[in-house]
C-alpha cells in the first residue's frame, strides 16, 4: 500500500509540473470547466421559474442533487478522465506492454498516471457549490448522514469510472480508436437527471445495466428523502457487481492482447 501511495504522490507531482508548463491552455481548460458548470446550474435555474417542485423536490433540494453530480465529474474529470483517453491508444498500438511488465497493477497504473491539474482547481470550486448547496437546501441533516452521502458520491465516482473502463475494454476485439467511448459520454448526460423521470425499460437500463442513476441521484434522494434501506441495498449489490464484472471483463480482454512483440 506504501509503494503505490509513493507511486501515486510521483504521478500527483509530475502532473501539476507538466500543466504549469502549458499555461494558457490550463487556462483555458478550467473556463471551459466552468462553463459547464454555469450551463448545468442554470438549466434547472429556467426549469424552477416555471415551477416549484420537480420529481418532489424544491429547488434548493434540487441543487444539492446538481452540486452532487457536478463534484462526481470533477472527481472523474480530475482523476480518471486523461487516462481513460489513451487506453484505447495504448492498446492498439502494443504499447500497453511497458505497463504489464512494471511490478504494480496494470489497471492502478493505467487509471491513475495522469491527474488533471486545472480540473482540480476546478473540483475545488465544485466542492464549494456542494457546500454552498448543502447549506441552503432546506434540509435538517446530521453528521452521519453527511458522511453517508460523501461515501455515496465515492461510490458513484467508482461507478462512473467501471461503466467507463467496461465502454473501452472491448477495444481489445474491436481494436477501434474511441472503444464504445461516444455511447458512454451519449448516456453519461443520464446522470445529470433525476432518476424518478425515468420509467420502464429505461429505468432498467439506468439503475441496473448501466446504472448512471446510482452516481449521484440516488445518494442525493437517499441524502434528501432520508435513509431508505432498500434504496442503499440496491446501491451496494450494484457497485459490487459492477467492479466484479469490470474486473474479470478487463482479464479476459488481456488474455485476448496481442502485444507489440506478438
Amino acid at each position: 500500500m506504501k509503494r503505490y501511495l509513493r507511486l501515486y504522490l510521483h504521478f500527483l507531482r509530475f502532473s501539476f509540473s507538466k500543466a504549469m508548463e502549458f499555461r494558457v491552455d490550463f487556462t483555458f481548460k478550467i473556463f471551459m470547466d466552468i462553463l459547464y458548470y454555469l450551463v448545468n446550474i442554470l438549466f434547472f435555474k429556467v426549469i424552477y421559474l416555471h415551477t416549484s417542485m420537480l420529481g418532489g423536490w424544491t429547488e434548493n433540494q434540487m441543487m444539492i442533487f446538481v452540486s452532487s453530480y457536478l463534484l462526481v465529474d470533477a472527481v472523474n474529470m480530475t482523476v480518471f478522465s486523461s487516462n481513460m483517453w489513451w487506453i484505447p491508444f495504448l492498446i492498439n498500438k502494443g504499447d500497453l506492454d511497458y505497463y504489464l511488465i512494471r511490478p504494480v497493477s496494470p489497471l492502478f497504473f493505467l487509471s491513475l498516471k495522469e491527474f488533471s491539474a486545472n480540473s482540480f482547481i476546478n473540483l475545488l470550486m465544485a466542492l464549494g457549490f456542494f457546500i454552498y448547496s448543502l447549506s441552503t437546501g432546506d434540509i435538517h441533516f446530521q453528521v452521519w448522514e453527511l458522511f453517508l452521502l460523501m461515501a455515496l458520491l465515492l461510490n458513484g465516482t467508482l461507478i462512473y469510472y467501471c461503466i467507463q473502463m467496461i465502454m473501452i475494454i472491448p477495444v481489445f476485439w474491436t481494436h477501434s480508436a474511441r472503444g464504445f467511448a461516444d455511447l458512454f459520454y451519449s448516456l453519461g448526460i443520464s446522470m445529470e437527471r433525476p432518476d424518478k423521470i425515468y420509467k420502464g425499460w429505461l429505468r432498467v437500463l439506468f439503475t441496473i445495466l448501466l446504472p448512471f442513476s446510482l452516481i449521484a441521484s440516488f445518494p442525493a434522494r437517499i441524502f434528501i428523502e432520508k435513509l431508505q434501506d432498500m434504496t442503499l441495498l440496491h446501491v451496494i449489490v450494484m457497485s459490487s457487481l459492477l467492479w466484479f464484472v469490470m474486473i474479470q471483463f478487463w482479464r479476459l480482454g488481456l488474455k485476448n492482447y496481442s502485444s507489440a512483440s506478438s
